[in-house]
């Protein structure tokens, strides 16, 4: 009796209807980009929080979103894992996070270079004329959804300066809701929250000189954000071109994203 095959799945290109489509594309892939560089792999090694593997099946998962289940893309990167180099039994600790972090590098250029594909194929679109006109759209940065909430329907309006104010003070408000620090407004609440000196918020263990920079810089960062930013908008935002505004936009929600899943951290005890 002939014994029955299942014929191979045939491999299809993903075709694209407009730059807007690809250019919605690329923010899903960079927003996975940055899951990776923001993944505290010693954190998740030592705990076996399994965020590790959440970040590298999200980016097979949006491999397959973005260029479809028959693409070469996804047959090509669909068993990717958070690894490089060689695995061994009783591999030291040291080894190990090695290998982790190689492999973070190695899947950071996996999607830099889809990314590089797909910005090609957009320049195609623009060089035909076969994109639309429709004007600048937010729909493909994936926006923090306490920006997008508040700034979508804003700026698809036509209001982009006044949906970047929105956005800045709905951050604010999300560093006073997360931090508990309701009686401290603009750049004084920045400073307190996330001082190096005794933190609300915390974006890593604050164990060496390299993560207290950090801290600080973060800090200075979401000050700038109030003054630079949220203040001006106050008065009179100073005009400018849609794309700036959504550049803003990136930002805010960057900052955003960096308050999510900044630690609480525990207050130190006054002197007596």
């Amino acid at each position: 009796m002939t014994k029955r095959t299942t014929p191979p799945q045939s491999i299809e290109q993903k075709e694209w209807s407009s730059a807007e489509e690809i250019e919605r594309a690329i923010g899903k892939l960079r927003r996975r980009i940055e899951e990776l560089k923001t993944l505290d792999i010693k954190a998740t090694h030592l705990s076996h929080d399994g965020k590790d593997n959440v970040a590298i099946s999200n980016v097979r998962e949006t491999i397959r979103d973005v260029f479809g289940s028959l693409s070469p893309e996804f047959r090509e990167h669909q068993f990717t894992q958070l690894w490089a180099g060689p695995m061994f039994v009783n591999m030291p600790p040291a080894k190990v996070l090695e290998g982790k972090e190689l492999g973070r590098t190695r899947v950071i250029g996996v999607l830099d270079g889809l990314i590089a594909r797909l910005s090609e194929k957009r320049e195609e679109f623009a060089d035909t004329g076969s994109s639309s006109s429709k004007p600048p759209s937010l729909q493909y940065l994936n926006l923090h959804p306490r920006i997008a909430d508040v700034a979508s329907e804003l700026f698809e309006d036509g209001h982009p300066w006044e949906a970047v104010f929105a956005a800045a003070k709905a951050l604010v408000n999300y560093v006073k809701e997360r931090s508990g620090k309701h009686d401290l407004d603009g750049a004084s609440l920045m400073r307190t929250v996330f001082s190096r000196n005794d933190p609300l918020l915390a974006f890593n263990d604050m164990q060496d000189q390299t993560e207290l920079d950090e801290q600080e810089g973060m800090m200075h960062l979401f000050e700038g954000a109030v003054l630079g930013i949220r203040n001006p908008g106050g008065h009179t935002f100073p005009e400018g071109p849609e794309q700036r505004a959504i550049e803003y936009l990136s930002l805010l929600s960057l900052l955003a994203f960096r308050v999510q899943e900044a630690k609480r951290m525990p207050r130190r005890s006054a002197p007596t």
